[in-house]
């Protein structure tokens, strides 16, 4: 029984873990896409004031 709750735990432990590492991915690419887009849309403006 011991081994199996040592078990469980390393696995919620690895789940816990990689739930966070998918959030800190997602806001980096949110963020990175928002830079993306306010660039294009600085670039649009720059180009059509010309």
């Amino acid at each position: 029984m011991k081994k199996s709750n040592g078990f469980a735990i390393f696995i919620a432990v690895l789940s816990a873990i990689a739930t966070v590492a998918a959030a800190v991915v997602a806001v980096v690419l949110f963020f990175e896409k928002k830079k993306k887009d306010e660039e294009e849309l600085e670039h649009y403006l720059d180009c059509s004031i010309q």
